[in-house]
C-alpha cells in the first residue's frame, strides 16, 4: 500500500507507520520534519527510529524521536510534541504505528487555543474518531481557562 499523510491542519499529518522507501515522497510531499512517536520495541530493526532518522536526514529533513505509549502520554511530552511540531518552517508528519498516538497527542496540546468540537472535528477530518478523548479535552480545555 502506498505512503500516504492524513492532514490534521496544514502543518501537522499523520501516518501510520513510515519506511525507508516511503521517505522520498514524504520529501515530495513537502515535510520539513518527521516526528517518530512510535517505540523501537514494537518494530524490526528496518523499521526503527535509527534507520528512519538517517533516511529522512539525508532527504534534507529534520527528525526527531518521542517514543508515545498510554504511560508515557504524559502533560509534558504532549507539550513537548507541540514544541517539536511548532519549531520548524514548515509542515509536519508525525507517525505512529496507525496515527492515532500522534493524533492524540496533538489534540491533547492544542486544548488552550481550540475548543473541544474544533479538536475533534480536526481529527474526524484525518479519519481518527477520538471522541473518547471529549471529557479529558473538555476537562483541560476548562482548567486552562
Amino acid at each position: 500500500m502506498p505512503w500516504r499523510s492524513r492532514p490534521i491542519t496544514p502543518r501537522y499529518a499523520v501516518s501510520p507507520q513510515i519506511t525507508v522507501e516511503d521517505v522520498p515522497a514524504i520529501a515530495a510531499a513537502g515535510f520539513v520534519k518527521v516526528i517518530c512517536n512510535r517505540p523501537n520495541t514494537e518494530v524490526p530493526p528496518t523499521m526503527q527510529s535509527d534507520a528512519i532518522g538517517q533516511a529522512v536526514r539525508a532527504a534534507g529533513m529534520e527528525y526527531e524521536v518521542l517514543e508515545l505509549t498510554h504511560q508515557t502520554m504524559t502533560p509534558g511530552n504532549v507539550a513537548l510534541q507541540r514544541e517539536l511540531a511548532e519549531s520548524c518552517s514548515g509542515p509536519v508528519l508525525a507517525y505512529c504505528a496507525s496515527g492515532t498516538r500522534c493524533s492524540v497527542v496533538w489534540a491533547l496540546g492544542q486544548c488552550d487555543h481550540m475548543s473541544a468540537d474544533e479538536i475533534l472535528e480536526a481529527t474526524t477530518k484525518a479519519g481518527y474518531m477520538l471522541d473518547n478523548l471529549r471529557p479529558a479535552l473538555e476537562h483541560m480545555r476548562g482548567s486552562d481557562g
